[in-house]
């Protein structure tokens, strides 16, 4: 099985996925002023759960009771389960939540109860938003030096911790195009799950990439004869089962939580469906890849006309 030989088709696969994301990043940057639709984690704000005795009433009467007692709050309103709705809104006080509420009990006919409610601060939404980036870039710093430190004792140390951050950028620009196009037709809003899913995806997929470099490693003492194209494809080939069947098991339990979850980890389950899937496609397919093409100094045929070959 010759998996890098078509190395460059990979790499392509990879553009098609991650242009599109790119493309709703930049839509929604210039409709909100924000590449994602942000959560109240971020934007600061007030989230209000209430369930419903009986039949729940349409989002539509949640929105007017929301706008009739605060009429800047612009809420959203999600389901949540068959009986409860999630939300959110521009921050509002004690009071402004009991009117919205009581507004609710009097449409109602059944009993309308408050199940949570919070606010933040948009300066703690700011600071939340800085946090989230510098635990990103202090990630891929950590990544960087630590498998540098790891492979010292073979050629070229430095290029395995650059291949996994590239590696781990492609997973995050995925993520991240999927999260904007879901916010785009879906509304979802990325908060602090949404963080947590993209930290998470960020660790699989490094450590991924770590068991096949690993391997390389260890071929590059015992198969010194080979060339360096065919002995990553061979650990690549050797480490392959346990790739997909370790990460198969993960998404397999991930899927059932989708369908089965809840509505409240829905979008959480799906971003980290969605990243272990790209972590694992990454690893195998463009983490390796990129190797040989530093190796080979491939860079410098790219433009360059195919020479004809003389009769």
């Amino acid at each position: 099985m010759n998996i890098i030989r078509n190395r460059y088709f990979y790499f392509l696969i990879s553009l098609l996925v991650i242009i599109p994301g790119l493309i709703f990043l930049i839509i929604n940057w210039v409709n909100t002023g924000a590449p994602l639709p942000l959560g109240i984690d971020f934007t600061g704000g007030s989230l209000l759960e209430i369930q419903f005795e009986g039949s729940r009433p349409a989002p539509d009467v949640i929105q007017d009771a929301f706008l009739k007692s605060a009429p800047e709050s612009d809420p959203i309103v999600q389901p949540l389960g068959e009986d409860s709705y999630a939300i959110r809104s521009r921050t509002i006080d004690d009071a402004t939540k009991g009117q919205i509420v009581s507004e609710l009990e009097s449409q109602h006919e059944g009993t309308v109860t408050e199940l949570a409610f919070s606010s933040v601060s948009p300066a703690i939404g700011a600071e939340v938003t800085r946090a989230a980036g510098i635990a990103i870039l202090m990630a891929a710093a950590a990544i960087l030096l630590y498998i540098w430190y790891a492979f010292r004792g073979i050629e070229h140390a430095f290029r395995y911790g650059t291949a996994a951050i590239i590696a781990m950028l492609h997973d995050v620009f995925v993520v991240l195009g999927v999260e904007a196009m879901l916010g785009y037709f879906l509304g979802w809003q990325a908060d602090a799950l949404f963080l947590t899913a993209l930290l998470t995806v960020i660790g699989f997929s490094v450590h991924d990439t770590i068991v096949v470099f690993d391997r390389i490693r260890e071929n590059s003492h015992v198969y010194r004869r080979l060339n360096y194209e065919t002995l990553v494809n061979h650990s690549i080939v050797q480490t392959l089962d346990r790739s997909i069947n370790t990460q198969l098991t993960v998404m397999f339990t991930l899927f059932a939580l989708a369908l089965f979850g809840g509505e409240s980890i829905r979008h959480f389950v799906i971003i980290l469906l969605v990243g272990i899937f790209s972590g694992t496609y990454s690893s195998i397919f463009n983490a390796a890849p990129i190797l040989v093409v530093w190796e080979n100094r491939e860079w410098t045929n790219w433009f360059r006309r195919p020479e004809r070959s003389r009769a």
